[in-house]
C-alpha cells in the first residue's frame, strides 16, 4: 500500500511575507522619525522654562524668610546648603529650598546676580554662551 503525504500545514513566514513586513516598517520609520527629529530640544527648552520658574519661585521664598535674596557671591548655593557671609539669613531651613544644585537642561551653571533689591536668573541656553537664537538662546527668568 502506497499512502501519500499530505502536505504539512507548517506556520512560519515566507520570504515574500517577511520583505513586506520589513517594507512596512521601513514606511513607518520614513513618516514618523522626520517628525520626532527636534523634539528633544523642544522637551529641553520647556522644561528649561519650568525649571527657571521653580527656582525663581524658591528664591521668592527664601526673600520672604529671610528679608533678602542670596547675595551673588552666595548665589544659587543658597537654596541648598545655608550660606555663611554676608547677608546671613535670618531663618534658614530646616529644609532646603532646592534639594540640589540646580544645573540646566543643557548641564551648564544658572547665571544669578543679585543687586541687593532683586536678582537676575537665567540660562545660557544649549550654547552654554550669552546670546543667541533658537535653542542657544538665554531663557531669562524675568521673560517668563
Amino acid at each position: 500500500m502506497n499512502k501519500r503525504r499530505s502536505p504539512r500545514n507548517e506556520s512560519g513566514m515566507t520570504l515574500i511575507e517577511i520583505m513586506m513586513v520589513v517594507a512596512i516598517l521601513g514606511i513607518l520609520i520614513a513618516v514618523i522619525v522626520p517628525n520626532l527629529i527636534g523634539r528633544d530640544q523642544d522637551a529641553r527648552l520647556t522644561a528649561q522654562k519650568s525649571d527657571i520658574r521653580s527656582i525663581g519661585q524658591s528664591l521668592d521664598i527664601y526673600h520672604m524668610q529671610n528679608g533678602h535674596y542670596p547675595s551673588t557671591d552666595q548665589g544659587l548655593e543658597a537654596l541648598v546648603n545655608k550660606p555663611t557671609g554676608h547677608p546671613e539669613p535670618k531663618s534658614w531651613g530646616p529644609m532646603p529650598y532646592l534639594r540640589k544644585y540646580p544645573l540646566d537642561q543643557w548641564g551648564n551653571e544658572y547665571v544669578y546676580l543679585e543687586d541687593g533689591h532683586t536678582f537676575e536668573l537665567m540660562s545660557l541656553g544649549a550654547d552654554g554662551m550669552e546670546g543667541g537664537e533658537g535653542y542657544d538662546a538665554d531663557v531669562r527668568y524675568a521673560d517668563l
